[in-house]
């Protein structure tokens, strides 16, 4: 491993170490002022299409989100990691209840046979993205798959890029490669960040 790789992962891990033993009462009430939040945004209100994704582990509760993204009329885009490609493929949901299922990592993906696969990935125009470490300038530090970097690496220009993320998530600095893609904005329980380049 790099030195940067390490730095990268020492640092997922403390944070992952805090977030896991936030209690379950009190993620689902910061994920309810999140969404809160989110959903105000012009660029949402503005969007057609948006791009969410299920939520695992100790991280945002994005289910409400999701439903909230139908309820409001939104073309939903939702991932699926292809096993072949080792990239994400998005294909439109508009009943998670039936058309999704546990894939990678017992995360809930569409079911291809069930969804229409989204082909052209610059219908999106708003795309929330999952996460672990952040800074207030839009870095962002995943899990290490790089898997939404490869997937707007895809895309002729970006969406409006959201991150839903505990402020407990945010930090001062973190360690960035060339093909780490910034994010616009952070939502936390807190409010609205704007990031700055």
């Amino acid at each position: 491993m790099t030195d940067l790789a390490i730095r990268k992962s020492l640092l997922r891990k403390s944070i992952l170490a805090v977030r896991d033993r936030l209690p379950i009462e009190q993620r689902l009430s910061m994920s309810h002022a999140i969404n809160g939040c989110l959903v105000a945004m012009p660029e949402y209100q503005e969007a057609t299409t948006v791009l969410g994704y299920m939520n695992f582990g100790s991280e945002f509760v994005s289910g409400s989100w999701v439903e909230q993204a139908l309820a409001d009329g939104k073309r939903l885009a939702l991932p699926r990691v292809n096993r072949h490609t080792n990239e994400l493929d998005l294909y439109r949901v508009e009943n998670p209840e039936n058309q999704l299922a546990p894939g990678l990592w017992g995360i809930a993906e569409p079911l291809p046979e069930r969804c229409e696969r989204l082909n052209e990935l610059n219908e999106v125009e708003f795309a929330l993205l999952p996460g672990v470490v952040f800074t207030r300038n839009g870095s962002r530090l995943g899990y290490g798959g790089g898997y939404y970097d490869k997937l707007l690496a895809r895309m002729r220009t970006y969406p409006v890029l959201v991150a839903a993320a505990f402020a407990l998530q945010m930090v001062q600095d973190v360690p960035q490669e060339a093909t780490d893609i910034k994010v616009d904005w952070i939502v936390t329980e807190q409010g609205i960040i704007k990031c700055s380049a």
